[in-house]
């Protein structure tokens, strides 16, 4: 029974491509997810900023951080920026409530101040909505 020797060399070596193949598969659907994640996020902080803007500029500042802590990602913060005529509202969050480390998603949106209502005192930055 002397048949051709078998070759050892490639033993395997499906099961390891199909591994690593999986390995990359779930590392970029990972990925993709994150970013996903991250631009919902981006969206929720310039909605809240939106709708904060607009109550503070009518004199609702504790309707603007209601707004935000309903709208805007978990642990965002609130500052109320005066600008000239009107006044900016900065929402920031941690991108995916803190699984990107060192990313911070913020969005901004300005708003003038109604006739009638005082002029936009500072709020405190990072204080919580």
């Amino acid at each position: 029974m002397a048949g051709r020797p078998r070759c050892r060399g490639d033993t395997g070596a499906v099961t390891v491509e199909a591994a690593i193949s999986i390995g990359a598969l779930v590392a970029l659907l990972a990925l993709v997810l994150g970013g996903i994640a991250a631009v919902t996020d981006q969206l929720r902080c310039t909605d809240a900023a939106r709708e904060a803007a607009r109550l503070a500029a009518r004199g609702d500042r504790d309707g603007a951080r209601q707004a935000v802590t309903a709208i805007a990602p978990a642990r965002a913060t609130l500052e109320l920026l005066p600008d000239g005529e009107g006044l900016t509202a900065v929402v920031r969050a941690a991108a995916m409530r803190g699984l990107l480390p060192g990313l911070r998603i913020e969005g901004r949106a300005f708003a003038v101040t109604e006739p009638g209502v005082g002029p936009a005192a500072r709020s405190p930055g990072g204080a919580d909505p």
